[in-house]
């Protein structure tokens, strides 16, 4: 059995393709040096050419906060572009089972605690992403179409906020535990006394390793099928500003840190009720502070910062 891992030089992608490949499934890893998914015709030739029994969609243009901010035209237009023609490159090439990865961003920024997936949809989401989410909340429905016009059995999977090694440490681009990590890394290196944050430190957030999402997203390959989406998180939260106090320790930085309150702080808090995917036999294995701990040698070890 095929299986093509769509964004497979991405954080998660890359994680997936380890894990298939150790389980020794025959496995196909697409980046965007492979093939431009937003271009649908080469992506219904190549998918046909291909002929996988399963696709992975871990293929997103993705960013931090104030990236999808500034750039809500390409978040949304690419996102919409790479899914829509992926599926219907399966569909033509009759992929038996696509899994589509969501994210927790698309819950509405004040919803109930823990975050259930029935309340997708049931309130506005957060201004600075919305355009992304809107992007990410198409794919679940188009995947939820397949189902009901095609009977394929298509799912989504909702993961909460992923980091690990081989993350994105690039600050114009990168997520919040990348960009704390090359922060106190530089002013470490740098002998700085200080570091500047962005925001208020408050929001809090809830972190899963890529190798655990992993593991979980070959557990609902096997085991789940629905129409209802699944989410994936570890039952831990934390504020950021907690974070940034293991991190700033875990790199070894002694100095102060100040919090730019100019910046906005996004949504304030997002748990996610992964009851589903534990009722499933899955749980996370690598706690925040072990998985920190690799993901900060890794960056020393491979950038060299």
């Amino acid at each position: 059995m095929t299986i093509l891992v769509a964004g497979s030089s991405g954080l998660v992608g890359s994680a997936i393709v380890n894990k298939l490949n150790i389980l020794g499934h025959h496995v196909i890893g697409v980046s965007s040096k492979d093939l431009d998914l937003r271009d649908r015709e080469n992506t219904i030739i190549s998918i046909e050419k291909i002929k996988p029994k399963v696709i992975i969609d871990a293929a997103a243009r993705v960013g931090g906060l104030n990236y999808n901010s500034s750039n809500p035209v390409d978040f949304l237009v690419d996102n919409l572009r790479i899914q829509n023609n992926l599926m219907e490159a399966a569909y033509k090439s009759e992929v038996e089972k696509f899994i589509f990865l969501g994210s927790s961003c698309i819950y509405p920024k004040n919803s109930l605690q823990p975050i259930k997936e029935e309340y997708l949809m049931t309130g506005k989401l957060e201004s600075t992403n919305s355009a992304y989410a809107l992007a990410k909340l198409s794919g679940i429905e188009l995947i939820k179409a397949y189902r009901h016009q095609y009977k394929k059995p298509w799912i989504n999977i909702i993961p909460t906020s992923v980091y690990g090694p081989g993350d994105n440490f690039n600050l114009a681009t990168s997520h919040v535990i990348p960009a704390l990590i090359k922060k106190f890394q530089n002013a470490v290196k740098n002998n700085l006394e200080e570091v500047i944050l962005l925001g208020t430190g408050s929001p809090k957030r809830e972190f899963i390793h890529s190798d655990d999402l992993a593991d979980a997203i070959l557990v609902c390959l096997a085991k789940y099928d629905s129409d209802d989406p699944i989410n994936i998180g570890t039952g831990f939260e934390i504020s950021i500003n907690a974070l940034a106090n293991l991190v700033s320790s875990a790199t070894g930085f002694n100095g102060n840190i100040k919090w730019d309150r100019n910046w906005p702080d996004g949504t304030p808090r997002k748990l996610v009720d992964s009851t589903k995917i534990n009722e499933l036999g899955w749980k996370p294995n690598i706690s925040l502070e072990s998985g920190l701990k690799s993901t900060i040698n890794w960056y020393s070890e491979t950038l060299g910062t």
